[in-house]
């Protein structure tokens, strides 16, 4: 277990010190805090993750379901040109990088 830990404190050290990332979603540099997101959904066999927001993370799943995050992967059509997501990056693109807001979800 503190094996364990010390990885992970140092990996995460490693990712502090790097050279700021976008957001894969938004394009915004990002903050402190990190998420990672896996565009093809864990639960459907897919092991790749992008490092999000926060923010932006709990807007996708609270816009779209696995199976159509799924769909959209398989079809190659990009997150950010859906409706529903086109506006929250319209509204989200003026905001600092560490940004928090409660996440609407889908009604």
């Amino acid at each position: 277990m503190r094996r364990a830990r010390l990885r992970w404190d140092e990996a995460q050290r490693e990712v502090e010190q790097a050279a700021p990332e976008p957001c894969w979603l938004c394009g915004r540099l990002l903050g402190q805090r990190v998420e990672w997101h896996h565009p093809w959904p864990k639960s459907r066999g897919g092991r790749d993750t992008v490092p999000v927001h926060p923010i932006c993370h709990r807007t996708i799943h609270a816009c779209f379901t696995n199976k159509e995050l799924e769909l959209f992967e398989e079809e190659g059509r990009p997150l950010g040109e859906q409706p529903e997501m086109a506006r929250f990056l319209g509204w989200i693109a003026t905001k600092p990088p560490d940004f928090s807001a409660p996440t609407r979800r889908r009604r």
